[in-house]
């Protein structure tokens, strides 16, 4: 046991549960609701490891409350983003005690929408149905430890559980065929998926990227994964759920030059006309109209598109 190494090693808090509320002078009420998860890592927190020397470890608890500390004190701008807040609390983290070396904080949120009433949004009341999850997660790392001066900051951002379906304009044809190749092609059929969809932002200072406009990022990467599967004709004839994702990808890249990278992940949820042959009744290709779903097993596609090597398209 003695002659063993860590190879690497993180502890922290999980599943921190905090909500901001931000109440204006004119009765206008904002809302943020998080799970947080902030893990510390330094090579000065190995001797609890192999030692049972706690001396170093600041507890999970106080990383807890370091959360709630933070929500309540910084300007409401630094709270109501995610991933500045995720920044806040890391860089916090690190330059507070001159013995971590990193902090990672992972920020979750499935947001609420405002209510409205004949058009009117309601000025403090809230609903959440069907919503995908929004995250973020940063990374904050000192370079020259245990100095703070010097820090470098890297964010990812995403959500999943965007679920989508269209009733026609997808197919998928002429695939490699052999002995063991029992699909038809489809030239026209259902099109489903749980959406999971992350990029990374390049690397800047902390000042930098904390002006970025997250929120807008996380619009438009949404906007540009719905308006790709339902309206980019290129997704339409002998493509492929691959086809579709290279489309949302690229467009979030060349919408938003602080991105750096796509990664999606699409399982491709089976509708397969049901056969009423049986029955006398045609139900396959052109006269399909009642399907069959198959949650398993489903196909899954996935990749991650990036910019070319200089930065730039």
């Amino acid at each position: 046991m003695e002659n063993s190494i860590i190879k690497s090693q993180a502890y922290g808090k999980d599943r921190v549960r905090v909500v901001r509320v931000v109440r204006h002078a004119d009765g206008w009420q904002e809302i943020a609701d998080y799970w947080v998860c902030c893990l510390l890592s330094g090579a000065q927190f190995e001797s609890s490891y192999t030692k049972g020397d706690n001396k170093l470890v600041v507890a999970t608890d106080s990383q807890k409350n370091t959360v709630y500390y933070l929500a309540k004190t910084l300007p409401a701008e630094k709270v109501m983003v995610p991933e500045v807040f995720a920044t806040e609390v890391a860089s916090f983290m690190v330059k507070k005690y001159a013995h971590v070396t990193s902090c990672q904080v992972k920020v979750t949120t499935k947001p609420w929408e405002r209510m409205k009433f004949e058009d009117k949004a309601h000025a403090h009341s809230f609903y959440r149905e069907g919503k995908e999850t929004r995250w973020t997660e940063a990374v904050v790392t000192k370079t020259n430890p245990p100095s703070a001066v010097g820090l470098t900051t890297v964010i990812n951002s995403g959500f999943y559980d965007l679920e989508v379906l269209k009733t026609t304009n997808s197919s998928f044809v002429d695939f490699w065929r052999d002995e063991l190749a029992t699909l038809p092609d489809m030239p026209d059929r259902m099109l489903s998926t749980k959406v999971l969809c992350q990029w990374k932002y390049l690397p800047q200072t902390l000042e930098s990227l904390q002006a970025v406009d997250f929120n807008a990022v996380y619009a438009g990467a949404k906007r540009n994964t719905l308006d790709a599967f339902a309206n980019d004709p290129r997704a339409w004839v002998h493509a492929s759920v691959q086809t579709t994702l290279y489309i949302m990808a690229d467009r979030i890249l060349n919408d938003f030059a602080d991105v750096d990278d796509v990664y999606y992940a699409l399982p491709n949820i089976h509708y397969f006309p049901f056969d009423l042959s049986k029955f006398g009744l045609k139900n396959l290709q052109s006269d399909a109209e009642v399907y069959m779903p198959i949650a398993d097993p489903s196909g899954f596609i996935t990749a991650t598109i990036s910019r070319p090597a200089k930065g730039k398209f």
